[in-house]
């Protein structure tokens, strides 16, 4: 670690971790200035800004006490930079990159400085976070708001605004005006009405994140100290999933860093934008060239997928954008027959029996793990798990949706919450016998939430033995799964306790309103309950709480930034895809987005018994084009 630790000149430094990279890659990674990145599927988008972190570190172009700003749409984005990059930085250098959600970058804003706003705009300080709907929205407007001053206009104008676009057209549609509305027009009206009754509606304000999003670029524009110090403090901004930012995460990064010397770095790919329903920009990355002045670079290399996968990936990726680059595919072929076919069944239970069958034939033939494989849903992921779950089982290869709630929380969701994480590191630690990777980074972790310093080798040995203690105590006291849920939670507290909540609390700022932090908890203890139900033993439990041995079902928007060996898109239908007309242009890109998951092998199911396929002939049209076969299974 010693050698990481050193300054290294520009002209000497070389990627670390990895053989090579393209030269475009490269030449973001030494760049001072602002470039705009355009990564195509499997391109290693997460990679290259690693390198670019320890590049900026290491050669000490990022100068101390300056930091790094990364930014992702994801928190298991902004997780896995973190972790990328303490593997290519010494501890020293790692620890000045700041990885983060837009989402938590603003509310951190909002936590720390947001008794600084206009009293019109200020929140209570204990504000809870909502996540309002179309039937909330629906609901204000028809029955809440009542008339509006005859100077603004009339009932019948109010009941004129299209619930749909009241959020992202009036509400947070643009920057928040410092004195409220002047002369508003009556959606400029009905949204300071929505406002002001969250803000000051009641005892404690109720505010969506995309609510937080705007009042943190007005803070930031009446309260230049703190927009001063975040210029000062980050010398480089990295925005991941650039091709998802919002109107409102943009004007956030305009206000602060526009105009400054930070260099930004903006990584993702126009194919594959599928949040404009969660208020994308329709064309963020033009946007930020014309603003920031940035550079387009293109990614060319594809590491993830076959060179089959990769052609039949270009045709798809030129239905988006017929300038669409041709890639270049870097990994090999491993499969024998077709990589890509369409199977049609005669019935949901005949498709669920032959999948089962196909996955444990794959499994035993390739010797892959369930794992490797994933069942792509485009909704609904429940009604699909009720017929395909029994088919996997009767195989003996546990099914799990990870779309499920769990509590309050979807599965997939707690997984990459900290607190889960964390929870889970510590028994592997204490009950596990292979357990010395959670040694490392459980110590890593307590460490922060105790804010020791890593040179610190005094507090070092302290925490260690701390950690060696309780692990021997939590072991002695639970040799196996607690029974019944109230024990498992007792458990789970005991350890709670142990970390210090407040110490959680003020390290992830997520968990400082709304109950965030016991709504996890919750559905830590009820997934940990269902997990070590029939008496298994703790790591039994525990791979169960993390789904290691389960093929998972997901949504494709849940699927996006992950990949596996081979993936299985059930239910190419109309049914399906029932809004494929409103929007061709994301449905598209999420069918591209399920398509380019895959390392190997993509099958599409179909049955008629969920619906025909004339709307989304264009989906079947493309596949014909790209030489897909379609195949009737009896």
């Amino acid at each position: 670690m010693a050698v990481l630790s050193r300054r290294v000149r520009p002209d000497q430094w070389q990627p670390i971790g990895v053989a090579a990279l393209e030269a475009n890659a490269l030449n973001v990674v030494r760049s001072s200035e602002n470039r705009s990145v355009i990564a195509g599927p499997g391109a290693g988008k997460t990679e290259l800004l690693a390198q670019r972190a320890a590049y900026l570190l290491q050669t000490g172009t990022a100068p101390r006490p300056r930091r790094i700003l990364a930014i992702s749409f994801k928190r298991d984005a902004a997780v896995n930079l973190t972790a990328r990059v303490a593997q290519r930085c010494h501890r020293d250098h790692a620890g000045r990159l700041d990885s983060m959600t837009f989402d938590a970058f603003a509310k951190g804003l909002i936590d720390r400085f947001g008794q600084a706003l206009p009293t019109h705009w200020r929140p209570t300080p204990d504000y809870e976070i909502v996540f309002p709907g179309e039937r909330d929205f629906r609901d204000f407007l028809q029955n809440q708001l009542g008339s509006p001053p005859a100077s603004i206009g009339t009932y019948a104008d109010l009941q004129a605004i299209a619930v749909k676009s009241f959020e992202r057209r009036h509400l947070v549609g643009s920057r928040l005006p410092v004195a409220g509305w002047r002369n508003p027009t009556p959606g400029q009206w009905a949204a300071d009405q929505y406002w002001q009754s969250s803000l000051h509606g009641s005892a404690t304000s109720h505010l969506s994140f995309p609510m937080i999003g705007r009042l943190a670029e007005l803070l930031l524009r009446v309260n230049p100290m703190a927009r001063d110090a975040l210029r000062l403090t980050y010398s480089h901004l990295f925005m991941d999933e650039f091709q998802d930012t919002t109107q409102i995460q943009y004007d956030l990064v305009q206000t602060i860093f526009m105009g400054t010397a930070t260099v930004i770095t903006a990584v993702g790919d126009n194919k594959q934008q599928i949040m404009r329903w969660a208020m994308a920009m329709d064309a963020p990355f033009a946007a930020f060239e014309a603003d920031f002045g940035a550079t387009r670079t293109p990614l060319y290399n594809n590491y993830r997928s076959s060179p089959d996968l990769v052609r039949i990936q270009h045709v798809l990726a030129q239905a988006l954008d017929t300038k669409s680059a041709k890639p270049v595919a870097m990994a090999a072929g491993s499969i024998t027959g077709e990589s890509c076919a369409i199977w049609d069944f005669s019935s949901v239970q005949a498709e669920a029996t032959h999948l089962a069958a196909f996955v444990a034939a794959e499994m035993k033939s390739h010797d892959l793990s369930p794992r490797d494989f994933v069942l792509l849903v485009r909704q609904k992921a429940g009604d699909y798990a009720a017929v395909l779950e029994p088919a996997f089982a009767a195989r003996g290869i546990p099914l799990r949706n990870e779309a499920r709630m769990v509590g309050h929380v979807m599965l997939q969701e707690l997984l990459a919450e900290e607190v889960s994480e964390l929870l889970v590191a510590i028994l592997r630690l204490a009950v596990c016998q292979a357990s010395g990777r959670y040694w490392t980074l459980c110590q890593g972790r307590l460490g922060i939430l105790r804010g020791i310093a890593p040179d610190d080798e005094a507090a070092q040995a302290r925490l260690a033995s701390d950690l060696d203690r309780f692990a021997l105590d939590l072991l002695a006291a639970h040799t196996s799964p607690p029974v019944g849920k109230p024990n498992v939670r007792s458990t789970i507290d005991g350890i709670i306790n142990w970390i210090g909540r407040d110490r959680i609390v003020a390290a992830y700022p997520a968990y400082r309103q709304g109950g965030w932090l016991d709504k996890v908890i919750d559905a830590a203890a009820e997934h940990l309950h269902i997990s070590a139900g029939n008496g298994v033993d703790w790591e039994t439990a525990l791979d169960a709480y993390e789904g290691l041995h389960a093929i998972p079902l997901m949504t494709i928007h849940k699927s996006k930034g992950l990949e596996y060996h081979s993936v299985i898109f059930v239910g190419l239908d109309d049914g399906a895809w029932w809004s494929f007309d409103k929007d061709q242009i994301e449905a598209t890109a999420g069918f591209f987005v399920a398509f380019t998951r895959a390392k190997q092998r993509v099958l599409f199911t179909y049955t008629a018994h969920r619906g025909n396929r004339s709307k989304i002939a264009t989906l079947y049209n493309l596949l014909r084009s790209a030489g897909i076969q379609t195949h009737q299974i009896a």
